[in-house]
């Protein structure tokens, strides 16, 4: 590999996706300055080639302006992280917040970041532990001259032209979107694409394990069929209507522990479900299936205990229908 381009790129937050994205951003000849509260996170990406930081004076201080410093933190901190940031930087700065952020956050930040003449720019990211070889889909938003300035950055995270076959009836010059990255409009709007697409990843999983769980059931019916489940995932990754990468993430699953005795029959949820349904609600556009597949994961962790014991004692005081007590 030739040496590394010089370019004034941070990132803050050395999760799996963080790192990552450090780690592609490298194969693409673009050096980053790391910081991370863990120092060996910090450690083993300088190990790698990454120039490390001991904060965020360092960083900013190891940083060539006009900086660009893209914070990857959890989302209950990543506001504070921003403000803390934001005290090191100059005029002329950009901060993306690559994280899964609520958009209307990303409307305040971008306000008291532009008081001090700081850019701001959300970047919805998709491509979880994959994305480091697969490469990321990238929803942006922000100012127009701000976000094309970055174009180097999201043209070597995203996956490329290449990852997909062309949409029938597209010509000429691949779009931005084509190769995987979009910029969806003004601040927030990078985030709210990300939320909607993360309500729907919701529903798709929730339809796969419950069409699933019928085939596990169906051992116990009449007639009786003992499906091989991974088997079924298996042929429907060929050619079936619902292939999918998630569907190939879950045949992978079968194919380790075909019985799923690992896995907790828990299943959390995170902001951006909850917000995908709020925002239903505020436009007024029906949703059932994202709403039921949220209110599924909450059942999952046994939120619907109560109620399903007041459901038992209205059907036993109308009805005499006594079920044996269960411990939940």
């Amino acid at each position: 590999m030739s040496e590394t381009k010089t370019i004034n790129f941070g990132m803050v937050g050395l999760g799996r996706m963080g790192a990552n994205i450090v780690r592609r951003l490298q194969k693409h000849e673009i050096k980053s300055v790391v910081y991370d509260l863990q120092p060996a996170a910090v450690a083993e990406l300088a190990g790698e080639g990454a120039v490390g930081a001991a904060g965020f004076a360092d960083l900013a201080s190891k940083i060539p302006a006009p900086r660009v410093v893209w914070v990857m933190v959890p989302s209950g901190v990543t506001d504070s992280t921003i403000e803390q940031l934001s005290a090191h930087l100059s005029a002329g700065d950009t901060i993306i917040d690559g994280g899964n952020s609520y958009y209307r956050h990303d409307l305040v930040n971008a306000d008291k970041l532009a008081k001090k003449g700081i850019n701001f720019v959300d970047v919805g990211t998709s491509g979880g532990v994959y994305g480091l070889e697969r490469g990321y889909s990238l929803m942006i938003g922000g100012d127009d001259v701000v976000v094309a300035a970055l174009d180097p950055i999201f043209r070597a995270l995203a996956p490329g032209f290449e990852s997909a076959t062309r949409t029938v009836g597209r010509t000429g010059e691949p779009s931005s979107s084509e190769v995987g990255f979009l910029h969806c409009g003004p601040v927030g709007a990078g985030h709210y694409v990300k939320m909607v697409h993360n309500g729907i990843e919701y529903g798709m999983m929730a339809a796969f394990a419950e069409g699933l769980g019928i085939f596990e059931a169906a051992k116990g019916a009449t007639p009786a069929y003992d499906l091989n489940i991974p088997e079924i995932t298996e042929v429907w990754r060929r050619g079936s209507v619902v292939a999918s990468w998630l569907l190939d993430l879950t045949a992978q699953a079968l194919q380790e522990n075909p019985s799923l005795g690992d896995y907790s029959t828990e299943v959390s949820d995170s902001g951006e479900g909850r917000w995908t349904v709020q925002a239903a609600i505020e436009t007024g556009v029906p949703a059932p299936v994202l709403s039921a597949s949220l209110f599924s994961r909450f059942a999952s962790r046994g939120n619907d205990a109560y109620s399903d014991r007041v459901l038992s004692a209205m059907r036993y005081k109308f009805g005499g229908h006594n079920e044996s007590p269960m411990k939940r």
